[in-house]
């Protein structure tokens, strides 16, 4: 396809992931696809494991306007099904509606409305839900809906089907859980598989419990971080998408410790969050491939 002419509308533009079993012929029948169709790739990024023997793709590219998201969808599914591949296109400028999770660590939450507010973040925000009222003022400065969920052992599940309810009304594609610090219950963690996520201090692994930066401080730790995951069943051992570390020194007092690890967790769960936003993230089994 031939460059665009200078003031040209710009095409539209998708992207396509692809995870099946490996075999040869996958990148050629993917690009012939293309080609024949009218598009044009733009970029694409490839990986074969050969520990699982599984073969993953994401191909960014654009075609002519009356090459539709759903003719892209009908006429490659031929090709989906020849090499019983687990398939998605989506346009590249859809915003990924998402739901937040908080309860009284607005750290998270904070910095993923700012991300989202100044365009950082592909997403639309939908919804910010909480166990706690103390963030509601925030997010109705962003003209974002709270919704005030209260949690008990005998209203966890009510309040679970509260959830889902939400998110089936108002089309949510992923959740995202800013320190929500509620467990999840193993219905709803298959319910949402693979499309929720969590931060997790994971790199201070041996210090459970409350205060783990003190404990870790009290230890002489060197170096702290976070991993931000999928959810699962098992708690804080989900499929990892990013970590973040900072090294720290024996000067750095319990309460500098916590905002190092405030910020590092900002920062992987921002990442975590663009990435699956924009499609970037394929599930390997209890792994993951990113096309960073």
């Amino acid at each position: 396809m031939s460059d665009p002419q200078p003031g040209a509308r710009p095409l539209p533009q998708y992207v396509l992931t692809v995870s099946c079993p490996d075999k040869q012929g996958i990148v050629h029948a993917v690009s012939s696809y293309l080609f024949m169709t009218g598009c044009n790739i733009v970029d694409s990024q490839q990986f074969g494991d050969r520990e699982t023997g599984l073969f993953f793709m994401r191909v960014h590219f654009e075609a002519e306007p009356e090459v539709t998201l759903d003719k892209l969808r009908a006429s490659f599914a031929a090709i989906g099904d020849s090499f019983r591949m687990d398939w998605q296109i989506h346009r590249s400028d859809e915003r990924m509606r998402i739901v937040l999770m908080v309860s009284k660590f607005g750290h998270c939450l904070n910095d993923l409305l700012f991300r989202t507010s100044i365009g950082a973040l592909p997403v639309e925000i939908v919804a910010v839900v909480s166990n706690h009222t103390d963030f509601a003022e925030l997010v109705a400065s962003y003209d974002i809906p709270f919704v005030h969920i209260p949690v008990t052992k005998d209203t966890k599940a009510a309040a679970e089907a509260q959830l889902l309810e939400l998110v089936r009304a108002e089309n949510v594609e992923l959740v995202v859980l800013a320190r929500y610090m509620q467990v999840l219950s193993d219905t709803l963690c298959k319910e949402l598989s693979g499309r929720i996520i969590n931060i997790h201090h994971s790199f201070l692994p041996s210090f459970k419990g409350a205060k783990p930066y003190h404990q870790a401080h009290a230890r002489g730790v060197k170096l702290i971080g976070a991993t931000a995951h999928y959810v699962t069943a098992d708690l804080d051992e989900g499929p990892i998408i990013e970590q973040e570390v900072e090294r720290v020194g024996h000067e750095v007092t319990p309460d500098q410790l916590v905002a190092i690890g405030r910020d590092v967790e900002c920062q992987a769960l921002a990442r975590a969050v663009k990435w699956h936003s924009e499609h970037r993230v394929l599930l390997n089994g209890s792994r993951t491939v990113v096309f960073a």
